[in-house]
C-alpha cells in the first residue's frame, strides 16, 4: 500500500514537473513543523526550531521524484547566493536511499529523513494533493512567506529571496 502512495504521487509530481504553482494558505500548522525533529543521515536528530531565528527555505523533496531531483543543483546553487536563508531538505524517503542520493548528487544544505510521514507534514503545510516537490519559505519566526508545488523556477525564487527578505522581514518586522 504504501508503494502504491509513493507511485500516485509520483505521478502527481511527474504532472507539475516544470510548473511552479501556489499551494494552498498554511494555516497555524507551520508552527508544528518547527516544533518537530527529524534524523539526519547520521541518524541523529535535528529539531527543526534550530533553523529558527533566520529565513529558512524548506524543501519537500524524495530521490523518486524526478522534478526534485532536477531542481536539487539549483537549490544548492541559490543556498550559495543567499548565504543569510537557512536551506533544508525534507526527504520523503528513507535514509538509505537519501544516502545512495548524495553520493550522485551533492548538496551543502543539510538532508533530514521525514519517511511516510512527509506526506502528511506536507499536507498539514497546505500541500493538500501531497505532491512533490514542495517548497516554502519562512520568515525567522516561522511563518509561511511563501509556497512551491512543483519543481522551482530557480530564477523567481532567487528574485523573491533577493526582494522580499529584507532585515526587518526576515526578522518578522514588516
Amino acid at each position: 500500500m504504501q508503494r502504491r502512495a509513493f507511485l500516485s504521487l509520483a505521478t502527481i509530481a511527474v504532472l507539475l514537473g516544470g510548473r511552479s504553482v501556489a499551494a494552498q494558505p498554511a494555516g497555524n500548522d507551520a508552527a508544528a513543523l518547527f516544533s518537530r525533529s527529524f534524523p539526519n543521515q547520521a541518524g541523529q536528530d535535528v529539531a527543526m526550531s534550530s533553523y529558527l531565528g533566520a529565513p529558512v527555505l524548506i524543501n519537500f523533496w524524495a530521490t523518486w521524484c524526478p522534478p526534485c531531483v532536477k531542481e536539487m543543483p539549483d537549490l544548492d546553487e541559490l543556498s550559495r547566493r543567499h548565504p543569510d536563508v537557512r536551506f533544508v531538505g525534507l526527504a520523503v524517503d528513507t535514509a538509505v536511499n537519501v544516502e545512495k542520493f548524495q553520493r550522485k548528487v551533492q548538496v551543502d544544505y543539510p538532508l533530514l529523513i521525514t519517511g511516510h510521514g512527509g506526506i502528511s507534514l506536507m499536507r498539514e503545510l497546505g500541500n493538500k494533493t501531497g505532491g512533490l516537490p514542495y517548497t516554502l519559505v519562512f520568515d525567522a519566526r516561522g511563518r509561511v512567506l511563501k509556497q512551491y508545488l512543483g519543481q522551482i523556477d530557480p530564477k523567481e525564487i532567487d528574485q523573491y529571496l533577493a526582494t522580499n527578505l529584507t532585515p526587518a522581514v526576515s526578522a518578522g518586522g514588516a
